[in-house]
């Protein structure tokens, strides 16, 4: 599919309702609304098409560039796009569907490490989602490069931006749930922490508690590799 055959797709595809829902999350009047199931299919018959992805970027519409994010090749991500696209939006869903593929692209560790001490909202948003998105997928990093993180977030989360401080949360769940070393570093982080307030607006969201999530993870990881195990 071109470029026009995917907008009228994605126009069909939208609904009140669901533009109802995004709007309540922060997404502006720009959109179709397209669930997230519809947009899998789509992104199923596509693949990946990076220069199709970018003509949806360009767009401006949320659900054209949430399928940008599902299409693209991380691969073929250049620096000079990375920092176009990081100034196209202003809701947490295409912080956390961008952040997701530039922690998949050699910009990495770069991006996060920049993007994570932004004063503006969405950009350290998306750092610190990718923080996230490194403790869970990158076992090649030694626990010595999380260090630094647990140790901002120890200090700082609570005079951050309102979803800074979810994304930082976040990232404190993900750290600890990498290994045991990182676990006890990061439930001693969330302890000292406390509650962390965020606003979720006209939603039913809620910020986990750190500890208490990383506790009830690693419980059910445990239970099933036991499962697995007695299977074999």
């Amino acid at each position: 599919m071109d470029f026009q055959a995917v907008m009228k797709r994605l126009e069909e595809m939208g609904t009140a309702q669901n533009r109802k829902v995004y709007a309540r999350h922060g997404v502006g009047e720009k959109m179709f609304g397209v669930s997230f199931a519809n947009l899998g299919k789509l992104q199923k018959q596509i693949n990946v098409n990076h220069e199709l992805a970018g003509q949806l970027w360009a767009s401006g519409n949320h659900d054209a560039q949430v399928l940008a994010t599902m299409v693209a090749d991380p691969q073929a991500l250049t620096d000079k796009q990375a920092e176009a696209w990081l100034k196209g939006f202003d809701n947490y869903t295409l912080s956390e569907m961008f952040g997701g593929l530039v922690a998949k692209s050699p910009l990495a560790l770069k991006k996060a490490e920049k993007w994570h001490k932004s004063k503006d909202e969405w950009v350290a948003s998306t750092g610190w989602r990718m923080i996230a998105q490194l403790a869970l997928n990158k076992p090649e990093l030694p626990d010595e490069y999380f260090d630094p993180y647990l140790e901002q977030i120890a200090s700082g989360i609570h005079q951050q931006k309102n979803r800074v401080r979810y994304e930082m949360n976040g990232a404190l769940i993900a750290i600890g749930l990498r290994n045991t070393a990182l676990e006890k570093k990061a439930v001693a982080v969330a302890k000292k922490i406390g509650k962390v307030e965020v606003d979720h607006g006209q939603t039913g969201c809620k910020t986990p508690d750190a500890a208490e999530y990383i506790a009830k993870a690693l419980a059910y990881r445990h239970k099933k590799t036991a499962k697995a195990a007695a299977k074999k």
